[in-house]
């Protein structure tokens, strides 16, 4: 059995939450110069370019890459022979995201009651947490602190499956159309198919975590995912919705056995801002 202090938990996730708020990861930022490269529009070369240099300046100044610094998830991976200790596993990761918003002075945007007062809570908790326990003796953070004009994006349908996979690519072009600039494109598309509705739910949401563009080692998804990206990107959306073929940097898809009757599919968008972090205790 092998012991993690609650401490160290706190500490990982506000360092975390730092970095991601600050700094846009390389993957994200050579997709950006790629697509720069190749985007036909003047406009809309001349957004990504502004994209890129406000990464720049993030990075440099140490300033947040958007003002809406997000509701943080955090993806929680437990060795079944980890022992948390000196604390609670749960209010020690709430603890660091209350460090990283308070010292880093970072948006607070999380109101406590939903649908009545929405009193801010002051200190961007409770973080979201999604746990699961897996072999060893390791603890992976991973967190993920989402804007609300991409989360106001997402889109669950519950397909049937006749409709199979035209109706996916249907439902998924259409999605993302109709959201147009609101989740502030050139978005990452995370879909989960399959499993059962917050299932698929949730892995739209953790499909958005594999580094840009690396391909699913599924090769019947893979295939989807281009096709996706294909036809995304010939809607003209655009960078910032002002037009162009740079409307996605990437589809990831995430698939989970489903009941013979159903055919779930979800769908979560990634601004161009992307911010998650991961690390290993």
């Amino acid at each position: 059995m092998r012991e993690i202090k609650a401490g160290e938990i706190t500490a990982a996730v506000a360092r975390l939450l730092h970095d991601a708020a600050f700094e846009l990861p390389k993957d994200v930022l050579e997709v950006l110069k790629s697509a720069q490269e190749r985007e036909p529009s003047p406009l809309g070369r001349e957004t990504l370019e502004h994209l890129i240099e406000n990464a720049a300046i993030a990075r440099r100044e140490q300033l947040p890459l958007c003002q809406d610094c997000g509701m943080v998830t955090v993806f929680l991976e437990i060795g079944q022979d980890v022992h948390v200790t000196g604390g609670d596993t749960t209010e020690a990761i709430q603890d660091g995201v209350r460090k990283a918003y308070n010292e880093g002075f970072l948006r607070k945007s999380v109101v406590r009651q939903p649908f009545t007062a929405r009193v801010n809570t002051g200190d961007n908790t409770p973080a979201v947490i999604h746990t699961e326990i897996v072999p060893g003796g390791r603890l992976k953070i991973t967190v993920m602190p989402k804007g609300g004009g991409s989360e106001n994006m997402t889109r669950l349908f519950m397909l049937m499956p006749a409709q199979g996979r035209e109706g996916i690519i249907e439902s998924v072009v259409r999605a993302v159309d109709e959201a147009g600039s609101n989740p502030c494109p050139p978005v990452i598309i995370g879909i989960g198919i399959g499993g059962s509705a917050e299932n698929a739910l949730l892995m739209s949401k953790k499909a958005l975590l594999r580094p840009v563009r690396q391909a699913s080692p599924d090769p019947e998804n893979a295939a989807l995912e281009r096709e996706l990206l294909e036809k995304v990107n010939a809607l003209g959306i655009g960078p910032e919705g002002f037009g162009g073929r740079t409307t996605a940097l990437a589809v990831h898809i995430e698939t989970f056995p489903t009941h013979l009757a159903s055919l779930p599919l979800a769908v979560s968008l990634l601004c161009h801002s992307v911010k998650h972090k991961e690390t290993i205790i």
